[in-house]
């Protein structure tokens, strides 16, 4: 795939309001169990977007200001794509093999980013199977899924993956990337699993090992597992606070080298549990996150309803984030329009469009969460 490598130019981020850390050039640090940002509390809402990294500029640049327009601060996108090509983009076609050209979609996305005042998290891998992932990982080295936490020919292929991507220079704004503060925050991994252990012993290992290690490349961006927050309680009867997937949440937000925990909420895939479910679940986090001494972001959350029950549903959960002092939440998904201005399809029946009734409610909540630091 051919790519115009002149592109946009690099420049100053994009003139536009101080209120919520906008244009600020400061990175986002840990500070007294929650995030700061020029020395005072950065609370956000935001959302997730898993295109940014091989789709054109058009539809990467429609996202991103959306966001910027219903005054999220935070964007999740996906920061890998291994083996085979999406739209011709592919960005680790084989192990410790690098599609330069590739990077140019990612590149884009980190400037545009930074030119709208939004941060980036970026997550370097996926459990599961969409743009490669673990399961990629397994093919690659004739092994099974949880063979990526334990194998030490694995660990190295991500290692090396990692390094290359965090420590590489953008080609639009001439910074590396572990020197950007637009990318707030590195993640492991899209919701690592590991169900062959029980015990959370595996995947904590893991978590300590890979979170030292980005720490090390980027010390003054933030560190994160993108675990979905299973408690990895024994006996526990409800899935998402059962041992079933080997993860242990407050074990990982322990972790030395973890800046702060995530957690994900879809209670219709996990049991068809209730609103209030969620709400319980959404406490539970923020409190023992605040025992930890970590801030906890609600990185991904979901209802497949009708608008306005989705909204019902949507409204109890920030609020209670907000309520219960939260520092973060990300909505999954914000999508924009496709290069020939129809919208992109609602693939997962989770698809949020700007604007609508869904995307009002959001804004106004993010203002809410913004509304903090102007405060502090």
């Amino acid at each position: 795939m051919g790519h115009d490598r002149t592109g946009p130019q690099a420049g100053p981020a994009s003139a536009g309001p101080a209120a919520g850390g906008y244009g600020s050039r400061a990175f986002v640090t840990v500070s007294r169990s929650g995030f700061t940002l020029d020395g005072r509390r950065f609370r956000f809402g935001g959302t997730n977007n898993y295109y940014l990294h091989y789709k054109g500029r058009h539809m990467t640049d429609c996202v991103l200001t959306d966001a910027r327009s219903m005054g999220l601060r935070v964007v999740r996108c996906w920061g890998f794509l291994d083996g085979s090509a999406a739209d011709g983009v592919v960005l680790q076609p084989a192990p410790f093999t690098y599609d330069e050209d590739g990077f140019e979609h990612l590149d884009h996305a980190v400037f545009r980013a930074g030119q709208l005042g939004l941060r980036l998290v970026i997550v370097l891998t996926n459990n599961w199977s969409e743009f490669g992932g673990i399961p990629q990982y397994a093919t690659w080295f004739a092994a099974e899924h949880d063979d990526f936490f334990r194998r030490r020919d694995i660990r190295a292929c991500y290692q090396a993956w990692v390094g290359h991507v965090i420590g590489r220079r953008n080609r639009y704004t001439g910074a590396r990337y572990d020197a950007d503060p637009t990318i707030m925050a590195w993640e492991l991994a899209n919701e690592p699993r590991c169900p062959s252990d029980t015990s959370g012993d595996t995947l904590v290992a893991w978590a300590e090992e890979m979170s030292r290690y980005v720490k090390g490349l980027a010390p003054r961006q933030l560190v994160a597992v993108g675990d979905e927050g299973f408690y990895g309680r024994a006996d526990e009867p409800s899935h998402p606070y059962s041992d079933h997937e080997g993860v242990a949440w407050r074990r990982i937000i322990a972790l030395p080298a973890v800046d702060y925990g995530t957690f994900h909420l879809y209670p219709q895939r996990w049991g068809n549990m209730t609103t209030d479910w969620g709400i319980q679940w959404i406490r539970d986090h923020i409190r023992d996150a605040r025992r930890a001494k970590k801030p906890a972001v609600l990185e991904e959350f979901g209802w497949r309803a009708d608008e306005t029950t989705r909204n019902t549903i949507y409204r109890a959960w920030t609020d209670a984030v907000e309520r219960f002092d939260g520092d973060g939440d990300n909505f999954w998904i914000l999508t924009g329009r496709n290069d020939d201005g129809s919208q992109y399809a609602d693939y997962d029946g989770l698809r949020v469009v700007y604007p609508s009734t869904t995307a009002a409610l959001l804004a106004d909540h993010a203002e809410r969460m913004s509304a903090g630091y102007e405060r502090s």
